[in-house]
């Protein structure tokens, strides 16, 4: 038989995030929003693409490429930001099961080559895109019903908690408390979900306040609303969401 012209074989996720504050001055007043596109191959790897906007001045714009392996391991991530609608930084990043790599250009520090050697393969990386927060979520154990795992390390790009530095390699522990399963309804529909908690964040320069956050529970791990309590006062919620499959 003549070999196919076209090949099919995978899945496309688009979506829309909501950024609103939740301070009594400015209650559920947009402070910026979040466009994000996931591909999931056939052999279960996946990439996100998100753009990401803060208007809270100095406003913020991140774009990021995240891409994960068939066992949700990451493999490599691009950051680009500009701080006060001017460049920031952009790098490129690259782990392997022994150690991680940037190469970066920012305002601040020109040139950076980084390397640091990890201990054991790196099982997630927070680029700041909202849409790829949920994904830390996988590395707890469901099976476990309601609990605390701690990821150790993590590596972010940018310490600060808007990603507005950088970007930059930067190695911290986050523990992460399993609440239980809820239905949860957003602009972008009524799912089943899994409620999690960010509890604690070693090794940041500024303590983060609690993060609650909800995603969907049919393995995929995608975002559907989170709360920031403490100074930040903010939440973050799903409004629009579309899946295509080829194949």
């Amino acid at each position: 038989m003549p070999k196919a012209i076209l090949q099919r074989d995978h899945e496309i996720i688009t979506g829309a995030i909501a950024y609103t504050s939740k301070k009594p001055e400015r209650m559920d007043q947009e402070r910026g929003r979040e466009f994000f596109n996931i591909t999931k191959h056939s052999d279960g790897h996946r990439t996100c693409v998100a753009h990401c906007e803060i208007d809270d001045a100095p406003s913020v714009m991140r774009d990021i490429t995240y891409s994960l392996d068939q066992d949700w391991m990451p493999t490599d991530c691009f950051v680009r930001i500009s701080v006060g609608d001017r460049f920031m930084g952009s790098g490129w990043f690259r782990f392997d099961p022994k150690f991680a790599t940037c190469e970066t250009f920012t305002a601040l520090e020109g040139r950076v080559s980084q390397r640091m050697d990890l201990d054991t393969p790196l099982v997630s990386f927070q680029n700041h895109a909202i849409a790829c927060d949920a994904w830390h979520l996988r590395q707890y154990d469901l099976s476990k019903g309601p609990g605390t795992h701690v990821i150790n390390p993590l590596l972010l790009s940018s310490p600060d908690h808007r990603g507005a530095t950088g970007p930059m390699l930067f190695s911290i522990g986050m523990g992460i408390e399993y609440v239980g399963e809820e239905k949860m309804t957003v602009q972008a529909g009524t799912f089943d979900a899994l409620h999690f908690r960010f509890v604690s964040s070693p090794g940041l320069p500024q303590e983060h306040p609690l993060y609650d956050i909800w995603c969907t529970s049919d393995g995929e791990y995608l975002f559907l609303r989170a709360e920031v309590g403490g100074y930040m006062m903010t939440a973050y919620e799903l409004v629009e969401l579309k899946r295509v499959v080829f194949g």
